[in-house]
């Protein structure tokens, strides 16, 4: 299991790429057997960001389980990736022989804050 906030797993796979290392990082991250990407589509990717981010999920899919935490429909992940083939495309890998978990009513961490006791 690995855990990574998004922004920090897409600074990661750039600078991988950038040092010659994304090869075995794409290598590490396929050998896991969750990947937990928090935080997604909090903070735009570029797109480069969103080309690695994709080589991720289609390596994993049907070979690893991934959970992604989001408070993002899915209609507004193109404002995250920038581009609508490559958005469908990452939308088509995660759902697919998939559990969609959705959640409604108030922020726990806001109904639990100091500022309402």
């Amino acid at each position: 299991m690995k855990f990574y906030r998004t922004a920090a797993l897409v600074n990661e796979l750039i600078e991988a790429k950038n040092t010659g290392n994304l090869h075995k990082m794409m290598n590490q991250l396929e050998k896991i057997d969750l990947l937990i990407c928090d935080e997604w589509g909090y903070i735009p990717v570029s797109k480069e960001g969103a080309q690695l981010l994709f080589q991720v999920i289609a390596g994993c899919y049907e070979k690893r389980s991934v959970i992604i935490t989001t408070n993002l429909e899915f209609s507004k992940w193109n404002s995250i990736f920038h581009d609508e083939r490559l958005t469908t495309a990452i939308i088509d890998r995660l759902v697919h022989h998939s559990y969609l978990l959705t959640f409604t009513g108030t922020s726990y961490r806001l109904k639990h804050s100091y500022m309402n006791l």
